[in-house]
C-alpha cells in the first residue's frame, strides 16, 4: 500500500491480521522491505509486520539533498500517525537500526522494544561516506555495486540467488535516495542518545560483517545495558555479513522470536491475563477472577499464568491456528464446557466458521465420529445464538 507521510509518498507492506500487535522492520541502505521477507512470513503470525520502504527507497519516492536520522525518523513516525498505530515493536537492519535508535531515543512512549541487527551508533567515518556519495552522483549506483555486495554477504554466498536479489535491490534504489540516506549515516552520533534508552533491546550481527562489526554491535548492547535498558540480548550469527536476515534467515528469524517469546515471559501472570481478556472477554475472565474463592485462587492464577499467559502468548502459533487446535482437542475429548467457551471466544480469535468446520473433520478422521458429531451440533447451537442477537 502507500501512505502520504509528510513531504513524501511511502510504500509499505503490513502483514499479518488487523488487530495484532504492531512490529515495524525498517531495511538496509541500498535495499527494500524485502530484506526482511523470511522474519516478516514468522513474525507475522502473531504480529502485524509493517515495513515501510525508506525514503528514496524501494517505491517510496525521493528528495535531494542529505538526509538526517530525525527525518528519517521521523517518515516512520509519520508512516504509524497515518496507519493509527501508537505503540510498537521497533527493528531496523544497519541503518534501519540506527533510525529505530533515534525513533526510540524521539518517541519512547512508542517503542515497546528494540531489534536491532547489524547496526552501530555510529558508522566512520564521515569521509568515505562523502566520497562514496560523490563518487556515487558522478558515475551511478552500477560504480558501487561490487563494493557493496561484497560487505554484504559473505564470498561464498555472493553469487547465490538472494544474494543476486539484493544485487537488484540495489541497482534499483535512486540515486538520491541512497546519497541521502549515506549522508545521514556519515553526519550520526546516536551514542548520547541511545544511552539513555530504557526498553529491552535485541542486539544481533553477523560474525563477518566489516560494516558494523561485532565490537560495534557488542559497543551497542553495553551502552544500552549500562544505560539501564531491560533485558539486553546480544546474538552473534556465525558465517554472515552485514545482511544476515538474507544471508541466515532462519538463525536471524529465531533470535527475534526467543526475544519476543522471553518478553512475553517477563510477568507471565499480566501477559497471560492480557491475553486471557482477548480472547474470552474481559467480562468473562472478571466473572472467573471475581468468583474467585481461597479454595480455587491459587488455580486462577495458574491457568492464567501457565496457560495463558506461558503458552498462548509464544509467537509460534497464530491466535487462530491456537483456537482451533484447542476446539479441536476439546471435541476429541468431550470437554463440553470448554468446547463451548473457545468456540465463542473465536469471535476473537479470527478463526472462521469454515476453519472451525475443517478441524471438526480432522476430528472425525483422528477422534471418531461421535466426537465430531457432538463438536457440529453445540457449533451449529451456538452459531444460531449468535445469529439471533
Amino acid at each position: 500500500m502507500f501512505v502520504t507521510a509528510g513531504d513524501i509518498n511511502v510504500h509499505v507492506r503490513i502483514d499479518g491480521r488487523d488487530g495484532s500487535p504492531p512490529l515495524v522492520l525498517l531495511h538496509s541502505l541500498g535495499t527494500d522491505h524485502r530484506v526482511w521477507d523470511d522474519q516478516a512470513a514468522a513474525l507475522a503470525r502473531n504480529f502485524r509486520v509493517i515495513r515501510p520502504d525508506m525514503r528514496g527507497h524501494g517505491l517510496t519516492e525521493a528528495t535531494p539533498g542529505d538526509y538526517t536520522m530525525a527525518q528519517l525518523a521521523g517518515d516512520v513516525a509519520a508512516v504509524l500517525d497515518v496507519l493509527g498505530v501508537g505503540a510498537a515493536v521497533i527493528g531496523g537492519i544497519s541503518i534501519g537500526g540506527m533510525i529505530a535508535q533515534e525513533f526510540a531515543a524521539r518517541h519512547p512512549g512508542r517503542t515497546e522494544a528494540l531489534m536491532l541487527c547489524d547496526t552501530a551508533m555510529a558508522i566512520p567515518s564521515f569521509e568515505s561516506w562523502r566520497e562514496r556519495v560523490t563518487n556515487l552522483r558522478a558515475h551511478g549506483i552500477g560504480s558501487i555495486e561490487d563494493g557493496v555486495l561484497a560487505r554484504w554477504v559473505t564470498p561464498g554466498f555472493i553469487d547465490a540467488p538472494p544474494a543476486r536479489g539484493l544485487r537488484a535491490m540495489l541497482r534499483g534504489t535512486s540515486v538520491d535516495g541512497y546519497a541521502g540516506c549515506a549522508m545521514a549515516i556519515a553526519m550520526a552520533d546516536l551514542a548520547p542518545t541511545t544511552r539513555r534508552l530504557k526498553m529491552p533491546a535485541l542486539v544481533l550481527v553477523g560474525d563477518g560483517d566489516v560494516s558494523t562489526p561485532v565490537a560495534s554491535a557488542q559497543a551497542l548492547m553495553t551502552a544500552l545495558a549500562e544505560g539501564g535498558a531491560p533485558d539486553v540480548r546480544f546474538v552473534v550469527i556465525e558465517n554472515a555479513a552485514h545482511i544476515p536476515t538474507v544471508e541466515k534467515p532462519d538463525e536471524v528469524t529465531r533470535a527475534m522470536l526467543d526475544f519476543l517469546a522471553a518478553r512475553n515471559g517477563g510477568d507471565a501472570f499480566e501477559a497471560g491475563l492480557d491475553m486471557r481478556r482477548a480472547v474470552l472477554g474481559p467480562a468473562y475472565v472478571a466473572r472467573a477472577l471475581e468468583g474467585a474463592t481461597e479454595f480455587d485462587r491459587d488455580f486462577q492464577h495458574f491457568i492464567t499464568e501457565t496457560a495463558w499467559g506461558k503458552v498462548w502468548t509464544r509467537p509460534g502459533l497464530p491466535r487462530a491456528m491456537r483456537s482451533l487446535l484447542v476446539l479441536a482437542i476439546t471435541a476429541s475429548l468431550g470437554r463440553e464446557e470448554e468446547f463451548k467457551l473457545h468456540l465463542r471466544a473465536t469471535r476473537n480469535t479470527g478463526a472462521t466458521r469454515e476453519e472451525i468446520a475443517e478441524a471438526l473433520m480432522q476430528v472425525a478422521i483422528y477422534a471418531g465420529v461421535p466426537a465430531a458429531n457432538a463438536g457440529f451440533r453445540m457449533a451449529k447451537a451456538i452459531f444460531r445464538e449468535e445469529e439471533a442477537g
